[in-house]
């Protein structure tokens, strides 16, 4: 794999876990990465590689979890014709190929047992033997491996190898997610729009306005940089406006024509709970057609405020009242100045 490795950000908790992994890239042993989906393990696995003595050398990448079980074996260690059914011509395993390089393996916690015991003979004796093959051969491998499971946990429950957790575990980094980095948000929001921009061939990137700013910053991240990519990525290529892009869509899923979506009356106008009436708005345009956005403003902030007094500016509440998910109430009431209410 051959590709350069850029990671973004300047919070102290991420940059802690890039410098544990630049001092840990020098020395020739077992690195594990911890971390949710969307961290990006993979990329500090591709650190840990370009800045070590291996950078020269193959760094291969096998996710344990994308393979059947019953091939895991065949995957890693390799095979000789006539192994197994199908097997019609021997072929090399991953550790055969990452000879003198880097193995990543991505998933580790998905390993079977029978896979963990034999991973653990190659990491300690440096051995490997393809399935059908009656002698090992030597392999100088180092090991990265990458999990989002507790491990030791695991080994407590008897479904993990702990000599096989002792011998990969000589260095320990944990990404922290994106909702304990949030002073990256923007900045990556930032560096994955201009690079859209690019990429679709526009000539310059025009940045976030106010309501999309807070609708990034005011959102979770359960997906991490994975999910903040892909919402910045698709913001920048259906902005089609002049100045800086105002809307965000954080679930492109959330459609009220979706299966299973909630369904009223074709006659019935949309309702944004079931416990604040509604009153309707006043509709004569005395005021000018160019008031509209004014008007519609003003009646969303008085909605707002008299859900929350209504719920004793419980905001969870106020919320589920109002059809909105936590986020999305918090987004309006910063968009309206009302987060210090109540």
């Amino acid at each position: 794999m051959q590709r350069t490795t850029q990671v973004v950000g300047q919070s102290s908790a991420f940059l802690d876990s890039l410098e544990r992994a630049s001092r840990a890239a020098a020395l020739d042993r077992p690195v594990l990465v911890i971390g949710e989906r969307g961290t990006g393990k993979e990329l500090v696995a591709e650190r840990l590689h370009r800045l070590s003595p291996r950078w020269d050398q193959p760094l291969v990448v096998m996710n344990c979890a994308a393979l059947p079980e019953t091939l895991i074996e065949a995957e890693l260690f390799g095979h000789e014709a006539g192994a197994f059914t199908g097997a019609t011509k021997a072929r090399a395993g991953r550790f055969e190929e990452a000879d003198g390089g880097t193995l990543f393996l991505d998933e580790l916690g998905t390993l079977s047992m029978a896979a963990q015991e034999r991973l653990l003979r190659a990491v300690e004796y440096g051995e490997v033997t393809r399935i059908g093959a009656s002698r090992p051969m030597r392999v100088d491998v180092r090991i990265v491996a990458a999990t989002n499971e507790h491990l030791p946990e695991r080994v407590e429950k008897g479904t993990f190898r702990a000599d096989l957790l002792d011998r990969l575990s000589f260095e320990v980094i944990t990404l922290p997610p994106l909702r304990a980095r949030s002073g990256d948000i923007l900045v990556l929001a930032d560096f994955f729009g201009r690079r859209m921009s690019s990429e679709i061939g526009r000539d310059r990137f025009p940045g976030f306005g106010v309501h999309a700013t807070d609708a990034l910053t005011d959102y979770s991240w359960p997906g991490n940089v994975r999910e903040l990519r892909n919402v910045v990525e698709r913001a920048v290529y259906r902005w089609d406006r002049p100045g800086p892009i105002d809307e965000i869509e954080i679930d492109p899923f959330a459609s009220p024509h979706r299966p299973g979506a909630a369904r009223g009356k074709p006659s019935e106008p949309p309702r944004s709970g079931s416990n604040v009436p509604i009153e309707e708005p006043v509709v004569a345009c005395e005021e000018g057609p160019s008031d509209f956005k004014a008007r519609v403003a003003r009646f969303e902030r008085e909605l707002l405020t008299k859900c929350l007094a209504e719920h004793r500016y419980n905001q969870r509440q106020a919320a589920a009242a109002l059809g909105l998910s936590y986020d999305q109430l918090r987004h309006a009431l910063r968009r309206h100045g009302l987060l210090g209410a109540g």
